[in-house]
């Protein structure tokens, strides 16, 4: 389930991209779909880490037939690192890549300063946060859902984040939403306990959303982009780093 889309990253051999945050790699196996792009997956957690390399290390022992990695696909790695203190020179990345991360740091605003130093002037930064509207409701749905370990520190209204990224030295150029057949998964899941994966309406639904990703059917995804601009769960910004501090 891709909520960046990879196309819009003007990614060509050679490019080096860094996914932070990048949980078990779902944007990093990408770029081993793509010719001479080195991709580099970084995350806080030990066991997501693991996942990453295990999946990146499948695609390359899978014929490119079965999904697995372009021939010319560049060099790849994973590690553990923070947001905050990267492990990279300055300008070491063409494209930068941040699904979902923005909400859970307490101090975004420093994390977005550290990712412009380790992007090249001109580089490509895709950064996705959950949208306004529906998280709102995920919020009055449940207690749980805003207050677990690790879980949503702040909802991003209005115009917050285009200001965080200009303020942090980016411009962003365009921008789009994601996931809208996910959203009422989730309100599901609010409504009725987050750990009550057996509520009927639940596995019912989950279903429906594993039915779409392995089958990618005309009608749920004419549906999802339909939906998508009222309901998308992501909101995703496209942004390149400016010159100027």
């Amino acid at each position: 389930m891709l909520t960046v889309e990879m196309a819009r990253l003007g990614l060509e051999p050679g490019a080096r991209v860094l996914d932070l945050g990048c949980g078990e790699g779902r944007h990093l196996m990408q770029t081993r779909l793509l010719d001479g792009v080195i991709g580099v997956g970084v995350d806080i957690g030990r066991t997501e880490t693991a996942r990453a390399r295990e999946r990146m290390a499948s695609m390359d022992e899978l014929p490119r037939e079965l999904g697995g990695a372009a021939t010319a696909a560049g060099a790849w790695g994973v590690m553990r690192g923070s947001a905050y203190d990267l492990p990279f020179a300055d300008a070491s990345f063409d494209c930068v890549i941040v699904s979902e991360v923005l909400e859970h740091l307490e101090h975004d605003e420093d994390a977005l300063r550290e990712i412009r130093r380790v992007l090249r002037p001109g580089g490509t930064l895709a950064v996705s946060v959950p949208r306004e509207g529906p998280e709102e409701i995920c919020w009055v749905l449940s207690w749980k859902y805003r207050n677990s370990p690790g879980g949503h520190v702040r909802i991003y209204r209005g115009d917050l984040l285009p200001r965080l990224l200009e303020r942090a030295g980016y411009r962003v150029r365009e921008s789009g939403y994601a996931h809208a057949l996910h959203t009422p998964y989730w309100w599901l899941k609010c409504a009725l306990g987050l750990d009550n994966d057996d509520a009927w309406p639940v596995k019912l639904y989950h279903r429906l959303l594993v039915w779409d990703l392995m089958q990618k059917p005309w009608i749920t995804r004419t549906l999802e982009n339909a939906l998508n601009p009222f309901i998308g769960k992501s909101v995703v910004f496209y942004a390149t780093r400016s010159e100027a501090a």
